[in-house]
């Protein structure tokens, strides 16, 4: 397995930046080709879901640090 992967990094760092380079794009834009993209209704409603969690969280939040905040000040005075 160690002669394996010697040859492999071998073989990856052969030929110039170019060659490399262009290897990149077009490996990328064939995983690109793979990836299963969101219609406009699905990045809508989970756009909607993520709001809305971000306010309740904040919501949330507040409400413990104000809690915490109170609870500081009556052990400090």
């Amino acid at each position: 397995m160690a002669a394996k992967q010697s040859n492999e990094v071998s073989s990856a760092g052969s030929g110039n930046a170019f060659t490399t380079f262009r290897d990149y794009l077009t490996e990328s834009r064939a995983e690109i080709k793979k990836v299963t993209w969101p219609t406009k209704k699905e990045a809508k409603v989970t756009s909607i879901a993520v709001l809305i969690l971000v306010a309740v969280m904040s919501i949330f939040l507040g409400l413990v640090d104000l809690g915490w905040t109170k609870i500081v000040e009556l052990i400090l005075s």
